[in-house]
């Protein structure tokens, strides 16, 4: 029989894992979305008041620069598997600083498309090397750090929203440039901060080495072992493309319901933002004390049962909300945000522990790279499938909460603990041959 999730003692939720390095990077991360909540809530208007975009540039500097950055997760992870994970880190965040800063110097179409792009990639590459740190640093108590983390990064963000919406009541061009002059602060004070940050112990990092010559060492039929990649590893490339269809709650959260309010209920508008305050208040509040169902690889795969019968749960709600008054639309509605948050935060525990112990030692940062890009992708995939839901009507949202039940359910099989790994042989690679008798 399986041990039950241990009950952490209140004394113990107040500990950071990793020690004083863990917490330090703690407070980068509390920073980083504390900079970044005052940035993002601004940029579309500084665009629009500042650079004298119209509403289709804005989207074609949004789309470029989000194909752009779907590069960033596995290169960042390649990097780390090479280079110490903190230096990246840093180069990734000052690198952030600086394109965000270059906007400041034209207001050149062309030129703001290709800044934002450049820095677009940092961007996404930082959030791999962050969790990267995370699974190092924390070791066996990696899912309680990344609890703690995302807890943290959620004030961070409320903090910096606020701060944007109050800068934004003023509305002038040195409002809009003082927004985004602070987020480049913030990046040169969480790179100075990483800096001071030890390296965490790697499994294993890959170094390139010259191929091993006869009388090295190894026996005649022996030939040097080729890394782990994530490319060649069928399993785990299933395994994220399952991931892109569950990270849909977020654009559920962030597009589907403003946009299911608005158009398809008799809710008060003023609700939509407080989904998002309801979102972050029981992130803050569950995120930590759930992390304990998550710890270990059998667990989080038990999660995935859950996490669908939310989604189902969340998707009927939200389909009823289009059929009864203002009362019952809005409790139908709030019903639903509650399940879509719930399963947020099962699947961040989930995905975390899964795509790390998925992940051979000596190739942790290639893998978790190449898991960063279902969350890249889903950030371009989410808001077209849950806009064409939206047009759908109600009965999209059951069949779509579905869908989610059933990538659960194909995760549930390819984590089972007897599934090997699929993993081709690279074609340059041969079996050693037999000794000759």
């Amino acid at each position: 029989m399986e041990p039950r999730p241990r009950r952490v003692p209140f004394a113990d939720r107040l500990r950071v894992p990793g020690g004083r390095d863990g917490r330090r990077m703690l407070v980068v991360a509390i920073i980083d979305k504390v900079g970044t909540g005052l940035w993002s809530g601004a940029a579309t208007l500084y665009f629009i008041y500042v650079a004298h975009l119209s509403i289709a540039q804005i989207g074609v500097l949004m789309g470029l620069s989000g194909i752009l950055g779907v590069a960033g997760p596995p290169l960042a992870g390649r990097l780390a598997d090479r280079f110490p994970v903190t230096r990246v880190l840093v180069v990734a965040q000052l690198a952030r600083g600086a394109a965000l800063l270059a906007l400041l110097t034209t207001n050149d179409y062309a030129l703001l498309v290709l800044f934002s792009a450049l820095g677009a990639l940092p961007d996404r590459a930082s959030s791999v090397l962050t969790k990267l740190f995370a699974a190092r640093v924390a070791g066996p108590d990696r899912i309680r750090y990344q609890a703690i983390q995302r807890t943290a990064v959620n004030i961070g963000w409320a903090v910096g929203a606020a701060g944007a919406a109050a800068a934004l009541t003023v509305g002038t061009t040195a409002s809009y440039q003082a927004l985004l002059l602070a987020n480049v602060v913030s990046y040169a004070v969480i790179g100075a901060l990483t800096l001071r940050c030890a390296e965490p112990p790697s499994p294993s990092r890959v170094v390139a080495s010259p191929a091993t010559a006869p009388g090295d060492g190894l026996p005649p039929t022996a030939s040097p072992r080729v890394p782990a990649t994530p490319w060649r590893d069928r399993r785990y490339l299933a395994f994220t493309g399952s991931e892109i269809w569950l990270f849909l709650d977020d654009s559920i959260l962030q597009v589907g319901f403003p946009l299911w309010i608005v158009h398809a209920t008799d809710a008060p508008v003023g609700l939509a933002p407080l989904v998002l305050v309801l979102n972050s208040v029981l992130v803050i509040a569950l995120q930590v004390p759930l992390s304990r169902f998550g710890e270990t690889r059998a667990a989080a795969r038990r999660l995935l049962v859950p996490i669908g019968a939310s989604f189902l749960t969340g998707g009927v709600a939200l389909a009823a909300s289009a059929g009864g008054g203002p009362w019952f639309a809005t409790a139908a509605v709030l019903l639903a945000a509650v399940a879509f948050t719930l399963a947020e935060i099962l699947h961040s525990l989930s995905s975390w522990e899964l795509s790390v112990a998925l992940a051979p030692g000596e190739a942790q940062g290639a893998y978790l790279g190449v898991h960063g890009l279902a969350q890249s992708a889903q950030r371009s995939l989410g808001p077209v499938v849950v806009g064409a839901a939206v047009s759908a009507g109600p009965f999209a949202w059951p069949v779509l909460g579905a869908s989610l039940v059933l990538a659960c359910l194909a995760q549930h099989r390819l984590v089972r603990p007897d599934a090997a790994p699929a993993v081709t042989a690279p074609e340059n690679a041969r079996a050693p041959e037999a000794p000759a008798t």
